[in-house]
This record gives structure tokens, C-alpha cells and sequence, in this order.
């Protein structure tokens, strides 16, 4: 059985227009490109045709990739996300022990992880070792450069 991909219902909408995108507009766009570079003659020097060729297979493979995604797919409720405890769905407020800093995190699926977005994934080294933990406790995090301690300050939703 496949691994279930939890996303949360923004993380759905994105992917389901990113594939409506790809499916109806960027597919035909890429069509009339192979089109316009096959009129052009001779294939075996034609560069257009080439990267026009490539950018079908990437569309193509993106396509394949997100529907996988989708197929997969549990969303999570965040209006139910209960906020006694960390879980997939729920903004989180935590202070760096060793560096006396506060960090701010929506715990998300694997596939909507996004560090430059704060959105750490619960499959992450972070993300796992705060799953289930209350507001108060103290989680460690094992990580190459050594074991961090973060504290769990505040848990809300995330919308």
C-alpha cells in the first residue's frame, strides 16, 4: 500500500490548479511550440524542436507526479485540528533554547514542506519530534550538527 500524502486543504487547492495549469494551458502551449518547430524543417539541428521536446517531457512528468500526489491524498481538516497537542494542520510557536529565539511554524504533509514559507513537513527531524507535543514541553531534535532543545509555546490553527 502507498504511503498516504497528507496535505492540508490549501496545500490541495495549489497542487489541483498547478495540474489544471499544466493540463490546459502550458500542454497546448508546448504543442504549438513542437508544432511551429517542426515547420521549420530539418528535426536532427533543430534546437526549438529539442527544448520544446524537453519542456513536454517535464510537463508531462510534473502532470504524473502531482496526480500520484493527489491520488494519495488525505486532507487535513485544520478546523478540526485539536490544538491540545502538535499535529499536521496547526500553526506552532517555539523558542530555540540553545540560541533564545522563537520560531513560528505551520506543521505541514511532506509534500507541501516549505522552509522558506515556514511550513516544516511532520516527516522532517523538527517536525517529527514536535508531533504530540503540548504547549510547555520540551522536545529534543537530533540533527547532524547535534541535539537541539526547542519549547512549545503556543499552538493555534493555522488559517
Amino acid at each position: 500500500m502507498e504511503k498516504k500524502n497528507l496535505l492540508t486543504y490549501e496545500g490541495l487547492q495549489k497542487l489541483e490548479s498547478e495540474l489544471q495549469e499544466l493540463k490546459v494551458v502550458r500542454r497546448k502551449e508546448v504543442a504549438q511550440k513542437i508544432k511551429e518547430a517542426r515547420e521549420q524543417g530539418d528535426l536532427s539541428e533543430n534546437a526549438e524542436y529539442d527544448a520544446a521536446k524537453d519542456e513536454q517531457r517535464d510537463i508531462e512528468a510534473r502532470i504524473e507526479e502531482i496526480e500520484k500526489i493527489l491520488k494519495n491524498a488525505e486532507v487535513v481538516v485544520e478546523d478540526e485540528v485539536d490544538l491540545d497537542k502538535i499535529n499536521v494542520g496547526c500553526k506552532v510557536r517555539i523558542l530555540d533554547c540553545e540560541f533564545d529565539e522563537e520560531l513560528e511554524y505551520k506543521i505541514v504533509g511532506s509534500t507541501e514542506a516549505n522552509s522558506l514559507q515556514g511550513k516544516i513537513s511532520n516527516e522532517s527531524p523538527v517536525g517529527k519530534a514536535l508531533l504530540g507535543a503540548e504547549i510547555g514541553d520540551s522536545v529534543n531534535v537530533e540533527t547532524q550538527n547535534g541535539v537541539f532543545t526547542y519549547k512549545v509555546l503556543e499552538i493555534q490553527r493555522s488559517n
